[in-house]
């Protein structure tokens, strides 16, 4: 596969969104629910909203807000309907389904949609406040009113989350006040990770799951609170539960892989995604769910199954390749090729993405793939291409780019034998990633950058310092296995038993059911054997 060229980047430079952006918002399509998960579909939790619609507008309510509260945003938006038509006047039907249009976590709003839902209730603001039965459903509209009127997104959500506050403060039992005001919370840094403000969401979320444990949005939504490295433990509880309170909502299953990614658990990772996927593995379709589920593959050493897994994405793409799903191709590529090392895979021969995001990565991975093959004209094609594009981006979208082109550079310097110029390449772009605002899931990159400085510095023969940069990684991807093995390698080049040992076990744990004779094993236990007698 050829690098694209640096024109080809600038054709949709506004498409290149800094790399966590694309990573989690533009894969995240949904698999359609399962002949069994249809037959579950009354099991997504159980909540207790009081409202004024009639008898027969009751379960498409409650069915719309079960499905909101696990992001089933379309789903959701058909139940709502279902309760506007048994009951046209009933003004929550059409707030839940006009509130189903704003995704607070991946920062998506539907502005147009949404008062269009509105208008179908009546044409004014005051005429649909006029609909809503009682005090507390009338706030309720006027916080909608809000999400939906003049002004800028950020300061719309803001003040949609106050209204809501003084909801739950007016109505101090209301459960539904306090998830809302949660994932209002959640959005505010529209889709910047805030930790101050996710943890007052997880608090609020949590009081809520103490006192109704079958709470769908309370599980959910403490599970985005607390996804990252140091948080995750927190959580864990409430994605043990979750996917027992909602098995009808696919997201539900895999969302509680945000939190075992968090602390590498990759058998739950693989366990959760599999369902959220769908039991026919041979219809897979590349999305979020099964990006996810590819890496996790990676993380336990079972590379036969993920080329199965990539092979069958590819087989069932449509032609030409839709964006979003070239994206999860690329994605699921990459890790692939990364975190097995298979530089030389006929994969690495399929043409995905030839411009934006998708684009970048792909020449970064033939880049790579290319410095460990010693084809250096390929890697100084990509290489060349990854720098003309950190250049030309707007200034907003240069910094992912920019990493990717350090990590390549510093590559390429370490393979020729420039230890110190690699080296300093490769510690500007792994400060340049810690810069970045936190995203939760696979890592940012699909080569993170203090694990290639640890390999980096490795090559320099600095043991010590490739150590550290490893267990940087580690803290940053907990139980990645890339990492390990990096740091199992430093850790008995430095003389350091203990944590070379440690290394390896943890590695081994990872690779219960691993590919039989993956070479690094063997390696590792002659390498610690060695350092021990």
């Amino acid at each position: 596969m050829n690098a694209p060229t640096p024109n080809q980047f600038r054709r949709l430079a506004v498409a290149v969104s800094v790399w966590s952006v694309w990573s989690v918002c533009s894969v995240a399509t949904f698999a359609v629910p399962t002949p069994a998960q249809a037959q579950q579909a009354e099991k997504l939790g159980t909540i207790s909203f009081p409202n004024s619609g009639n008898a027969a507008a009751q379960s498409g309510f409650i069915n719309g807000m079960l499905l909101y509260y696990s992001f089933e945003y379309d789903r959701a938006g058909a139940s709502f309907r279902d309760a506007q038509k048994a009951d046209p006047s009933f003004a929550l039907a059409y707030w839940g389904e006009a509130l189903a249009q704003t995704h607070q976590v991946w920062n998506q709003q539907d502005l147009a949609g949404a008062r269009a839902i509105l208008a179908r209730l009546a044409p004014t603001p005051a005429a649909r406040r006029a609909k809503a039965g009682t005090e507390r459903e009338k706030m309720y509209m006027d916080a909608v009113e809000i999400l939906y009127g003049d002004g800028p997104k950020a300061r719309r959500d803001t003040l949609f989350t106050a209204a809501i506050e003084r909801i739950e403060r007016a109505h101090p039992s209301d459960d539904e006040a306090k998830v809302l005001h949660a994932v209002g919370l959640l959005g505010l840094n529209q889709g910047v990770r805030d930790f101050t403000t996710y943890m007052q969401a997880g608090a609020l979320a949590e009081g809520v799951l103490r006192h109704n444990p079958d709470h769908p949005a309370a599980a959910h939504f403490i599970i985005h609170a607390f996804d990252d490295p140091t948080h995750a433990p927190l959580g864990l509880w409430a994605a043990r539960l979750y996917s027992k309170i909602a098995p009808g909502a696919p997201h539900a299953q895999h969302m509680t892989s945000h939190i075992y990614v968090a602390m590498g658990l990759w058998d739950d990772v693989v366990s959760q995604n599999v369902i959220a996927s769908g039991p026919n593995k041979d219809a897979y379709r590349a999305g979020h769910y099964t990006w996810w589920l590819g890496y996790a593959y990676g993380q336990q050493g079972r590379y036969a199954e993920a080329k199965s897994h990539l092979v069958t994405m590819h087989r069932n793409a449509k032609s030409p390749v839709a964006p979003g799903e070239a994206n999860g191709l690329v994605n699921v590529r990459a890790h692939y090729v990364i975190d097995g090392e298979h530089w030389t895979d006929d994969v690495l021969s399929w043409k995905l993405a030839s411009v934006g995001p998708g684009a970048a990565v792909d020449s970064f991975v033939v880049g790579l793939a290319a410095v460990n093959r010693q084809e250096r004209p390929t890697a100084a094609r990509a290489s060349a291409y990854l720098s003309a594009g950190a250049k030309s981006a707007p200034a907003a979208q240069r910094a992912a780019l920019n990493v990717l082109s350090k990590e390549l550079a510093a590559a390429i310097s370490s393979s020729s034998g420039k230890h110190a110029e690699a080296t300093t390449l490769a510690r500007d772009a792994a400060a340049a990633e810690e810069a970045m605002p936190f995203e939760f899931g696979p890592p940012k990159f699909p080569k993170p950058t203090y694990e290639l400085l640890g390999e980096v510095l490795l090559a320099a023969g600095n043991a010590g310092e490739a150590q550290i940069a490893f267990q940087k990684s580690l803290a940053r991807t907990p139980g990645r296995s890339r990492s390990l093995v990096g740091l199992a390698r430093a850790a008995s080049a430095a003389g350091d038993k203990a944590t070379a040992e440690s290394a390896v076990a943890h590695l081994k744990s990872n690779w219960h059911g691993a590919d039989k004779n993956l070479p690094e094993l063997a390696e590792l236990t002659r390498l610690v054997a060695a350092g021990t007698k």
